[in-house]
């Protein structure tokens, strides 16, 4: 991590030296941010469990249940978090994979590869059919959203190795929260913002900044999006 930092930072000094050199350090209004954090931030919370077992484990289960039905789950991405499309689409079936997924621990293993097993399959959090729906805030008939929703416990990444160290795509803190710096033309005297700002605010200020109207942008005008904080 300190390498990464160190690097991020010897790389916005050269930029910012090469702003300055340009003649354009007084007039250019600098955005620095992420896309995403990762998880675990604190290693020594990382689990590594193989996701596959699990979800062989769960088709197992509902062909054993259904006899001559296909596997449960169609598709699957888990990273640090755990999305399950299903070839039942019911509410009822969700609710099995839900059920199944509460009910079975997961074995794993710790920073150092040693074994470990975790609790509910690695999830502190499942939601199924409409539970999804409402999460994202979507409608039942949105095909996009997934049958299951899983949100990883802290440290838990879903994977079939030893080599991963942390993963991003969940939902917990050190995944969401990331650095925002504003700094330029409009903000000459450094402040630090204490309400909460999105990422997605980042386009509109840009726009606002070149003396363009945000507004028209359709992500603006769709979600009502602000831009950041400005003296």
């Amino acid at each position: 991590m300190s390498k990464a930092l160190d690097f991020v930072n010897a790389s916005v000094g050269k930029f910012e030296s090469a702003l300055a050199a340009s003649g354009h350090a007084k007039d250019t209004t600098v955005i620095l941010s992420a896309k995403h954090g990762q998880s675990p931030m604190d290693a020594s919370t990382l689990t590594r469990v193989p996701d596959s077992a699990i979800i062989d484990g769960l088709n197992a289960t509902w062909k054993s249940a259904h006899p001559g039905s296909a596997d449960l789950v169609a598709f699957s991405t888990d990273d640090d978090i755990m999305q399950l499309w299903l070839s039942d689409h019911s509410q009822a079936a969700a609710q099995f994979a839900k059920d199944y997924l509460a009910a079975h621990p997961a074995a794993g293993n710790d920073i150092n590869g040693a074994a470990k097993t975790v609790t509910t399959s690695g999830l502190s959090k499942v939601y199924a059919g409409s539970e999804v729906a409402n999460y994202f805030g979507t409608q039942t008939s949105d095909a996009r959203y997934p049958d299951i929703l899983g949100i990883a416990q802290t440290g838990v990444v879903y994977t079939g190795g030893k080599a991963k160290i942390a993963e991003h795509g969940g939902a917990s803190a050190d995944d969401r929260d990331v650095p925002l710096v504003v700094s330029g033309a409009n903000d000459e005297h450094a402040r630090t913002v204490t309400t909460a700002v999105e990422t997605t605010q980042i386009a509109p200020t840009i726009l606002k900044t070149l003396g363009l109207d945000p507004n028209k942008l359709q992500a603006v005008q769709i979600e009502g999006t602000k831009t950041l904080p400005q003296r």
